[in-house]
């Protein structure tokens, strides 16, 4: 079953990766980079999953082995970062379209090339 879930993981950040690639509007291509940002932390999530530990909360009569929580930690930390740079890429889109009527890449590079 994991072969399986890492197959679909790394499908999803191969069709973000392609997104990013191949559309040529603005928005489309953030989504794409959301897309893709989604599939790396489900691949981490997914790498990590082990059965048999448990909540790092320690107990002194329970003696089994806790789950480390920094990936976690870490893991959370990428999806705040990567929240705040979608919106970032959003808010440069919307002052780019204010100069530009379209968000298409390849009009915006003829308007701005020499």
């Amino acid at each position: 079953m994991g072969v399986i879930l890492e197959a679909w993981v790394f499908a999803t950040i191969l069709c973000g990766f392609l997104g990013i690639l191949w559309k040529q509007n603005l928005i489309m291509k953030v989504l794409a980079m959301d897309v893709m940002s989604t599939g790396v932390i489900a691949y981490y999530v997914v790498s990590a999953a082990r059965g048999g530990v448990f909540t790092p909360i320690f107990l002194p009569q329970r003696q089994v082995a806790y789950a480390d929580p920094v990936p976690q930690a870490v893991i959370l930390t990428a999806i705040v970062i990567g929240l705040s740079i979608q919106a970032l890429m959003l808010v440069g889109v919307m002052k780019l379209s204010r100069y530009h009527p379209t968000l298409d890449v390849r009009d915006i590079e003829m308007k701005n090339s020499p």
